[in-house]
């Protein structure tokens, strides 16, 4: 077991999961007919298989977790070579035989409420870390069902709220960071967190210069026109091997009409957001559209410098950008909070202390490090979430719009292959 941090009130473990699943059913609610199983691609998991899943990884660590790696029964007979997602190989998902929606459905109620009178009833110490596990767990799920339905052109989920996206226009410029001695990662104080944060460790950071805000829109159509896709010197081999098996010439949903850029979001084709930063760029592209403008990307601690130091004294490190309180709207675009990407001058309010901007929200941003583990690293119970990517994956940080505010802080990381297009990232970029 992990080290346990103070456990949240019974309430508030109650809300964690109530809220997820209540995002969840939003996202899914529309889907009827062919569009439960959808398409069979690498990148995503058939709906009706997903919804399965995170009722069966709830019932796994809340109610069948026995000692040591000793199962209880589920309430879902053959529920484990259904769902289980580190034995139940990917390709095979579409073919098995899945329950009907409604009985889906009826399988992942009974779990969350065996659960909430579990959390209600018993004073178990290992119960509200396996809770929040789940929670977040399915709040990730719910992330990944929204590149979904961008992924395979369904509609905007009708359900979920969305505010209007900001017009504020670019923001431009870099800031000089000092650099120093810092703590990168987790605190054992943080409260839940995931092993790949375990635990904060002293890294020396060299001074840097790094962009107030993210890459653009626009800054990406340049390199587009300067010929980047096509000019061999710019990428990596591994890039320009990618490049050249995908025929890519723009990003993937960008298209041009009659001289100017659109982007297809969703169902709807949309004129390209000039001041909004560019979204679903893999890592091959970043770093070669650095390569262009005479940049790179940061590092891991770099990023996690920036956005969480304070200027003349690194001891002090923040949860995130903007301070300690809790993420809102002003400061950052998460959860929906705007339905699109809002521009990179918005969220002024979750500026770092060092004058970064929307380091939290809107875009996941790339980083330039596979992703590794910290020195001292221990897996946690849910031993196939950090170990099996290490080293395969890059590294990416700071949520994106889709991404849920208890998920997220400065020391969170998320990781993807090179190649991946079809997660909410974008990036920004430092000096050389």
């Amino acid at each position: 077991m992990p080290t346990l941090p103070a456990a949240p009130a019974a309430a508030d473990l109650t809300r964690l999961l109530t809220d997820a699943r209540a995002r969840t059913l939003q996202l899914f609610e529309d889907l009827t007919g062919e569009r439960l199983l959808g398409p069979k691609l690498t990148i995503v998991n058939p709906p009706l298989w997903e919804i399965g899943h995170l009722g069966w990884f709830q019932e796994r660590w809340c109610l069948r977790q026995r000692d040591g790696d000793a199962l209880g029964a589920s309430i879902l007979d053959g529920a484990d070579a259904l769902y289980d997602s580190a034995a139940v190989a990917h390709d095979t998902r579409w073919g098995l035989p899945l329950p009907s929606i409604a009985d889906t459905r009826g399988y992942i109620d009974a779990v969350l409420q065996r659960v909430v009178r579990r959390i209600e009833r018993e004073d178990e110490p290992r119960l509200p870390y396996f809770v929040q596990l789940a929670a977040l767990h399915e709040q990730m799920h719910c992330e990944a069902f929204t590149y979904t339905r961008q992924t395979l052109g369904y509609p905007r989920s009708p359900q979920v709220p969305h505010a209007a996206a900001d017009s504020a226009g670019p923001l431009h410029g870099d800031v000089d960071v000092a650099g120093g001695t810092f703590l990168l990662g987790a605190r054992r104080d943080d409260g839940f967190v995931f092993d790949n944060e375990k635990w904060a460790h002293e890294v020396t950071v060299a001074p840097f210069t790094i962009a107030r805000a993210p890459v653009t829109n626009t800054a990406f159509a340049a390199f587009i026109d300067e010929g980047g896709y096509m000019r061999r010197e710019l990428w990596s081999d591994d890039g320009w091997r990618w490049r050249e098996s995908v025929q890519a010439l723009a990003p993937v949903y960008w298209e041009r009409r009659n001289g100017g850029w659109l982007q297809r979001r969703y169902d709807n084709i949309v004129p390209l957001a000039d001041h909004a930063p560019v979204i679903h760029v893999n890592w091959f592209e970043a770093d070669a559209w650095c390569r262009w403008a005479g940049r790179r990307l940061p590092t891991e601690a770099e990023w996690e410098f920036a956005a969480a130091t304070v200027p003349g004294n690194a001891a002090v490190k923040r949860r995130y950008p903007w301070g300690d309180a809790a993420p809102r709207p002003q400061h950052a675009n998460l959860y929906g909070a705007a339905a699109e990407c809002v521009d990179v001058a918005a969220c002024a309010d979750g500026d770092s202390a060092w004058g970064c901007r929307q380091m939290i929200g809107n875009v996941w941003e790339w980083t330039a490090d596979w992703f590794n583990p910290y020195p001292g690293f221990v897996r946690d119970p849910y031993q196939e979430y950090s170990e099996p990517w290490f080293g395969n994956h890059r590294a990416l940080r700071g949520g994106c719009l889709a991404t849920h505010p208890a998920l997220i802080r400065n020391t969170w990381r998320n990781f993807y292959t090179p190649d991946r297009r079809d997660v909410f990232a974008g990036f920004r970029t430092c000096a050389r």
